[in-house]
């Protein structure tokens, strides 16, 4: 009697624990309810069965439980697969419209020598993300909010009042000129040197985000990304070195830094002041920041066409198309950075940009006179490989540890049968001692 009471104990506890332990070890909705609902009812049949049934009960309940991994499994993979695919397609837009644009501004160029001209067309673009962002909130959300409600509930990111005067100019304003400050450097830069060059240097952004990070925010000190930093300031040397140091390549190359550094300062001081926003309120502030670039800023390319630094003989003969074309582009670019989270990994849209350096040095190889000696080479290899070295994760090396164990295990040899053949034997060595015991 005693032992049936310890046996159904037993069976109870085994039950409540396998309610309540997928709950707090897995994180996945999906896994949590297919595990959950996996094991309750299998459990049922130990209980009612007999003593001499249970081991059958038990095996229905693995087999059972090892169906629903599977299927979980599969579940989880065929979302990892959909954004993996999704990702390769965003690898080569974010690439594609990164390098187009690169390369239309440099066409742009040769046409109408007008760099912060085009930084002003190009950031009024901006407006447009609001607009756009309405419309895929309209396509995708159940709720039906007006477009005078959803600006409301998206100015609460810049506090209780929303967007004010004393917010405008203390938390809009200074991204808004940083915004046009790394533009312009950037296209800047593209004057002065090639289009490899410069898109291999502005991945040193990553690498000041970083430096940033550990200075301002106290962000975790990592040490593959201090190496990562260190080869992207002697990536930075070395292109330096690779033009023989004349003052027209330390000119752009010093542009497109700075430029990088004003991206990386963008980015460090939004986390500061404003924290992390959702897609609604991100598409705000930079609406925000392409109409408040119009509003404020049209008088610079005026000054600048009446003083002849940015001159043009008549509206007809602007490149509207290379214009256009570089301003969608570069929309289109900050559109699939800012909202592409949404589908797939962050780091597949990191190796779109640095995948546009191989790109852009293919085009420069046959529309310009490019000389990729082997400084130039291994200075935008090891640029790109400090970006990469960035990408990691902060626990990539308990990741390695944990995948070398379980490759490890993998390869241990496993003999279940010859284990229990041992059990046997040795019960039925036990059981004629006893039996010898008892007759003597």
């Amino acid at each position: 009697m005693r032992l049936e009471l310890r046996l159904s104990e037993l069976v109870n506890m085994k039950k409540h624990s396998a309610r309540v332990a997928p709950l707090s070890a897995c994180n996945s909705p999906v896994l949590t309810l297919t595990k959950v609902r996996g094991e309750d009812r299998p459990r049922e049949n130990v209980v009612c069965n007999a003593d001499g049934q249970a081991m059958v009960g038990g095996a229905g309940v693995e087999s059972g439980a090892g169906r629903q991994r599977f299927h979980c499994c599969v579940r989880v993979t065929a979302v990892q697969v959909r954004k993996a695919i999704w990702g390769v397609a965003m690898v080569m837009c974010v690439c594609s419209s990164w390098a187009g644009s690169t390369q239309l501004a440099k066409l742009t160029f040769k046409q109408y020598d007008a760099p912060f001209t085009l930084t002003w067309f190009t950031t009024t673009w901006n407006c447009l993300f609001f607009p756009l962002y309405y419309i895929g909130y309209l396509c995708k959300s159940p709720e039906r909010q007006t477009p005078k409600q959803r600006f409301r509930e998206c100015c609460r990111f810049f506090g209780d009042d929303g967007l004010t005067a004393k917010v405008f100019f203390t938390k809009v304003a200074p991204f808004g000129l940083l915004w046009i400050m790394t533009n312009y450097l950037y296209l800047q830069a593209l004057r002065k040197i090639n289009s490899t060059d410069v898109s291999a240097l502005f991945c040193c952004n990553k690498a000041f985000v970083f430096l940033l990070s550990w200075i301002v925010l106290r962000d975790r000190f990592m040490g593959v990304r201090i190496v990562a930093a260190i080869l992207a300031i002697a990536g930075i040397v070395m292109l330096t070195y690779a033009d023989g140091f004349h003052s027209h390549s330390v000119i752009g190359i010093t542009h497109v830094v700075a430029s990088a550094s004003a991206s990386a300062l963008y980015k460090v001081l939004f986390k500061l002041v404003l924290g992390s926003a959702k897609f609604g309120e991100a598409a705000l502030f930079l609406t925000i920041v392409g109409g408040a670039n119009f509003v404020f800023m049209s008088f610079v390319p005026v000054i600048l066409y009446f003083t002849h630094v940015e001159y043009f003989t008549s509206l007809v003969d602007l490149p509207w198309a290379y214009l256009c074309g570089v301003a969608g582009l570069l929309l289109a670019f900050n559109i699939l950075v800012n909202f592409g989270i949404a589908i797939t990994y962050p780091t597949l849209i990191s190796l779109g940009i640095v995948l546009s350096v191989p790109v852009n040095a293919v085009v420069d190889l046959y529309t310009c006179d490019i000389h990729f000696n082997t400084v130039r080479l291994i200075a935008v290899f090891i640029i790109c490989l400090g970006f990469l070295m960035l990408l990691l994760p902060e626990d990539w090396d308990q990741c390695l540890i944990e995948l070398s164990t379980k490759l490890r295990k993998r390869e241990q040899p496993v003999e279940p049968a010859e284990t229990g053949t041992s059990s046997g034997l040795n019960w039925t060595r036990r059981a004629r001692t006893s039996m010898s015991t008892f007759s003597h």
